[in-house]
């Protein structure tokens, strides 16, 4: 694995960009929006009230910044091409943060969103297909694990027209805004694969 950081990529109609201060309080405006973070946010329940306070999260966000050029960071803000509209976030960040029997950095788990106002005109899987394609030609991991909500039906289906293939093993997950655990599909997207899949 070459670590080489979040690049800014360009695809027909976006523009993934290192993330920038700027863009942060939209992007957790967008966060806040329940259709959005219902089946994303899988922060403990007991952050849920820190979360919807700007003031808070501003201070994460700053220190997060302070990091978004790192070589190992794999955080891109979405903006639609050659405009400074920002429609939402995606990352590729180690497994090992949501699953600690993986110790492999070169194993990573990816997310996104987008606002609703841009959903259904195919930003989600533009994005992520440009996104994948850098990390597994150029970054050069080898695997992808990743899943979705089972009623989530739009974020699996893009899983799948990426070519993630679906275990038979799912998974019970806490989000931050659910009482309930919630039943995910688990998907897995190999360098392999993905190499004898792509046109």
């Amino acid at each position: 694995m070459k670590n080489k950081g979040s690049k800014n990529i360009i695809t027909d109609r976006l523009e993934l960009r290192a993330q920038t201060i700027n863009e942060q309080k939209y992007l957790w405006e967008i966060l806040m929006i329940p259709e959005v973070n219902k089946y994303y946010l899988a922060v403990p329940t007991k952050f849920r009230e820190n979360l919807k306070d700007w003031k808070i999260q501003e201070k994460f966000y700053t220190e997060e910044i302070k990091q978004a050029n790192d070589l190992n960071v794999y955080k891109w803000s979405i903006f639609l091409k050659n405009t400074e509209t920002c429609i939402g976030r995606l990352s590729c960040q180690e497994r090992s943060s949501e699953d600690s029997n993986i110790t492999d950095s070169s194993i990573r788990g990816v997310g996104w969103y987008i606002d609703p106002k841009y959903q259904h005109q195919g930003y989600a899987t533009e994005a992520a297909k440009a996104m994948i394609d850098y990390m597994f030609k150029e970054v050069e991991i080898n695997e992808i694990i990743t899943g979705a909500a089972i009623i989530n039906i739009a974020s699996w289906k893009i899983m799948e027209k990426l070519g993630f293939e679906r275990q038979l093993q799912t998974d019970f997950v806490q989000y931050t805004y659910l009482d309930n655990l919630t039943e995910d599909y688990r998907y897995i997207l190999t360098k392999e694969m993905y190499l004898k899949t792509i046109i």
